[in-house]
């Protein structure tokens, strides 16, 4: 999620929304939907009849450095403040964006400097330096995988709502570290349950148009208890619908799965709070599905079933099979049904 030096994504929201104001933003960082959601909220922070004066939209690699702290010295027209926006900054030269240091070091009270580097840090740490002592720095890295559930429980709790952990587990596995599909997602839900509802699984299948009971995440849970029945039931539905179930995402989920099965194993210390370590887990109850494969599996049979996932991503992409994506799948399970925990050199 963003991060910042005193303020985060939520704060920044909050004091747009009271009127308070630093002199200068910078906003940068890989995840870009956190810049797009604040150049929205401070533009509309000027009042509509007060834009064609007050509200100034710059396109940084149109538009020299020099001019941006020229317009930034204005005053503004019959208002408290005015809003100078610099957007795709990121595509501008070090040497070239860190000529607004000057001004940034003497900004004036009522300019409000917004910097966006949109999906990249900014080029010029010198900027970045000026800024934070001037005003407010947000560094937006991209979502880590293993953090995608801490930001749907914030969201959700933002929202003041509750789900459930299946509901969770189906959102992470439809959407993955999207952050602006996280966020629409949820607001969508939040608009038509309202405050105070608990997200259901129910509720995420008729809303969003994720199958509850035929998804990755029950595919997982029916492999780690060896229910082979439902799995291929779970395949099949796969194969019958498969714009909303691509085989990639569902590789890449098993992967994972029996790579953390693999860790799991090679763990010498089995208790809770060591194999919650060992695998970056933050909630007791990710440990669930884990625990039921641990009984399962084996370690040799995890790095069996490793090797055969990696030999379906390349056959799926068409390079050295021409089969169907869902027969590979097919296939795929029958060996991991079968894996004797063979190793070849």
């Amino acid at each position: 999620m963003a991060t910042t030096s005193g303020k985060t994504y939520k704060d920044i929201c909050a004091d747009i929304k009271a009127g308070r104001f630093a002199p200068v933003y910078l906003i940068h960082g890989e995840e870009s939907y956190f810049a797009d959601e604040l150049a929205k909220a401070f533009e509309t922070a000027i009042p509509e009849e007060e834009r064609d004066f007050n509200l100034y939209r710059i396109y940084a690699p149109e538009t020299p450095m020099e001019t941006v702290a020229s317009t930034c010295q204005r005053y503004p027209v019959m208002a408290p403040r005015q809003m100078v926006i610099v957007r795709e900054a990121q595509s501008v030269p070090a040497r070239e964006i860190a000529k607004l240091i000057p001004y940034i070091q003497h900004a004036i009270p009522t300019t409000v400097l917004v910097i966006l580097c949109r999906g990249e840090k900014s080029k010029s740490t010198t900027l970045t330096t000026a800024v934070r002592k001037a005003g407010v720095v947000l560094e937006s890295p991209k979502l880590k995988e293993r953090d995608v559930d801490s930001l749907i429980m914030s969201i959700v709790k933002d929202n003041d709502q509750s789900i459930e952990s299946k509901g969770i587990a189906m959102l992470r596995d439809h959407i993955g570290n999207d952050v602006a599909r996280i966020y629409n997602e949820l607001g969508k839900l939040q608009m038509i349950l309202g405050r105070g509802a608990m997200i259901t699984p129910e509720s995420i299948e008729v809303n969003v148009g994720i199958s509850k009971d035929y998804n990755n995440f029950e595919l997982v849970d029916s492999i780690a208890a060896r229910n082979m029945r439902k799995s291929f039931e779970i395949i099949d539905h796969f194969r019958r619908d498969p714009k909303r179930n691509p085989s990639i995402v569902t590789c890449a989920t098993l992967f994972t799965f029996f790579s953390n099965l693999t860790v799991a194993h090679f763990t010498p210390d089995k208790s809770t709070r060591s194999l919650m370590e060992a695998l970056g887990f933050r909630w007791e109850n990710q440990l669930k599905g884990v625990m039921t494969g641990m009984r399962n599996f084996n370690a040799r049979q995890c790095i069996e079933i490793l090797s055969a996932l990696r030999a379906f991503d390349v056959k799926s992409k068409g390079i050295g099979s021409r089969q169907n994506e869902y027969d590979l799948l097919t296939e795929l399970m029958i060996t991991i049904y079968s894996a004797k925990g063979r190793i070849s050199a």
